[in-house]
């Protein structure tokens, strides 16, 4: 496993790369104005827009994007920007591979509880270039009355009628999750790095498992902390990360050499 931290503007960097050169993308852009990074960031839709067209021309075909996102509300409203972003990107030419929901599990987000209900959730659409040339599902999610064979509900047609299906086969102990990944957020002592916005190296180390095999390379264009980088580390594969602020493309460095194997030449 390598890696490398760029520092620069993602989309002046992206701009350098060669075309069909990353294997993934797994990220945590700006959402809105929500963090100040040091001044530093310039976010509006030109931005994000011209983010997303280098993201989609750096993948091979077959490459996903995972783009971990979430909403202001302004004037007593959600901005909508996350969909604006999603609907941009099957613009371009991804497809909306899948929109799955990180749950939080607890209300983090500052807001009113007087007028509206706590966001405990953030999107995490999965972009591909094409179909997936990977996916390795995560199987983790415990199953009632395992081993025992179950009848399959019906299956309604396009006209209103039902199908019969087969039974299932003995239930496993374990199945496949759904798209609704429930983690905590940034608390594990691993995630607290120091940057504004961490996101748990949990939800890039399973991203990574899902779309990608070892030796693969992942692309973070908003390293940050360095939590994808972290879970690179973890799972044998080779990482980019591009990071605007010196302070924290020096953090991404420091936990992604900490994580690691014994061993291994960077």
């Amino acid at each position: 496993m390598g890696y490398e931290i760029i520092e620069g503007d993602c989309v002046d960097v992206m701009g350098g790369m060669d075309a069909e050169s990353v294997h993934a993308v797994v990220t945590s852009p700006p959402y809105d104005n929500l963090r100040t990074y040091e001044g530093t960031c310039e976010w509006n839709q030109s931005v994000w827009e011209m983010v997303l067209e280098e993201m989609y021309r750096v993948l091979v075909p077959g490459g996903v994007a995972v783009w971990v996102v979430g909403d202001a509300t302004v004037n007593g409203s959600e901005t909508g920007t996350s969909f604006a972003q999603a609907i941009y990107a099957k613009s371009v030419g991804f497809n909306i591979h899948d929109t799955m929901i990180w749950n939080k599990g607890a209300f983090t987000a500052t807001g009113s509880l007087r007028v509206r209900y706590a966001s405990v959730f953030e999107y995490m659409f999965v972009f591909s270039k094409g179909k997936p040339r990977v996916f390795n599902p995560i199987k983790d999610r415990k199953t009632k009355n395992p081993g025992v064979v179950c009848a399959q509900s019906p299956l309604r047609q396009a006209d209103g009628s039902f199908k019969t299906r087969t039974p299932y086969k003995p239930v496993p102990a374990k199945s496949q999750r759904f798209n609704i990944w429930k983690v905590p957020g940034a608390c594990h002592k691993k995630d607290r790095s120091g940057h504004p916005a961490p996101m748990p190296t949990s939800i890039a180390h399973d991203h990574i498992i899902s779309w990608t095999n070892p030796g693969d390379i992942v692309l973070d264009p908003f390293a940050g902390g360095g939590t994808t980088g972290v879970a690179c580390a973890e799972t044998d594969r080779d990482f980019i990360g591009i990071e605007k602020v010196p302070e924290y493309a020096d953090l991404a460095r420091n936990r992604i050499e900490a994580a690691m194997p014994q061993g291994v030449a960077v």
